[in-house]
């Protein structure tokens, strides 16, 4: 946990930072809550989640959530619109996004002046207070956290909570991932006290359209797979347009790969309008988030994407992952 002094960064435990960031928020009349470009319900989870935490406990205020928002997400809340001027009149605070460049929104950010709120590894530390905890599972646990925390103002309901747990079961993969902590379902015990559409929310998570499903068997056919147990599988526009998807519905199948016998690791690429390809890269095992990195990208590591990659590029990230593939199997 890290608080920006005059440019120099200072350590502070939990409590110390938690009591600023509740501070800063006290201060506020008006509060805008971002995250991340291309959000996944995660980012959504905890953006809309913390926006009802605060609106429970300082009703005067006014706390806006903008950002897009895909068709696909829409069961989890909506996104406000506001203007320059209050925007800049605003605090802002940032969540779910490790670095600045992944902030989505609409104006100018002075990301010397947010509060950042990430599970993500803290490899890009900016705001004025840096709350970062990697061990939470997603950040909408770090929500869930706040709001059952005794010595905070934020007092869980139930819209709150079911945005809160919507985020949860999504970063976790219905808690299924390695990342799902003993603290993550004590939290989520907690969660679904408050009314939680558990049976609704699984729905949505796992009902895809017709064209997402006949797109499953177009990843099964053309997977590519190497003797190490690396696998790769590329999603032209033409692809995509032949099953009428967009980047948004291919981001549904990423996890496909991933159910064959053998596969260790995986990427997806899906072709942008610019012709270059965004890449998801996941693992079982083998760390992968220093490729992502190593190309603009970043993440968890064993869940992570590369916003921009050419052709040629694809080439050199998988043979990345089939080393790290290799390494992992020798250790």
């Amino acid at each position: 946990y890290v608080k920006s002094i005059n440019g120099k960064k200072l350590r502070m435990n939990y409590k110390e930072l938690l009591k600023e960031m509740i501070t800063e928020i006290e201060k506020a009349d008006s509060i805008v809550i971002l995250r991340h470009r291309k959000p996944d319900p995660d980012a959504l989870g905890s953006q809309i989640g913390l926006s009802k935490l605060i609106k429970g406990s300082y009703p005067e205020k006014a706390v806006y959530v903008i950002g897009d928002m895909p068709e696909n997400l829409k069961y989890i809340g909506d996104m406000d619109e506001i203007t320059q001027e209050v925007f800049s009149k605003s605090l802002v605070i940032v969540v779910d996004c490790s670095t600045p460049r992944l902030i989505n929104c609409p104006f100018e950010v002075n990301v010397d002046e947010v509060i950042k709120i990430d599970h993500h590894p803290n490899v890009t530390p900016y705001g004025k207070i840096c709350y970062v905890d990697t061990t939470a599972a997603s950040a909408s646990e770090i929500m869930a956290e706040l709001a059952f925390d005794a010595t905070t103002p934020f007092k869980m309901t139930s819209e709150a909570a079911n945005v809160i747990y919507a985020g949860i079961i999504g970063d976790t993969g219905r808690f299924l991932y390695p990342s799902t902590t003993s603290k993550t379902f004590a939290l989520v015990s907690k969660l679904i006290q408050h009314d939680v559409d558990l049976a609704g929310i699984a729905d949505k998570m796992i009902t895809k359209p017709l064209n997402v499903n006949r797109m499953t068997g177009y990843i099964y056919e053309h997977l590519e797979v190497s003797p190490e147990g690396m696998a790769s599988v590329v999603l032209t526009k033409e692809v995509l347009h032949r099953f009428e998807a967009n980047d948004q519905l291919a981001s549904l199948v990423v996890s496909v790969p991933g159910t064959v016998e053998g596969i260790l690791a995986w990427s997806m690429y899906v072709e942008q309008e610019d012709g270059t390809f965004r890449g998801h890269l996941r693992s079982k095992g083998p760390t992968v988030n220093h490729i992502a990195q190593a190309f603009g990208g970043g993440g968890h590591r064993l869940a992570c994407g590369i916003p921009s990659v050419t052709k040629s590029q694809i080439l050199e990230v998988d043979a990345e992952l089939k080393e790290a593939v290799r390494n992992f199997k020798k250790n």
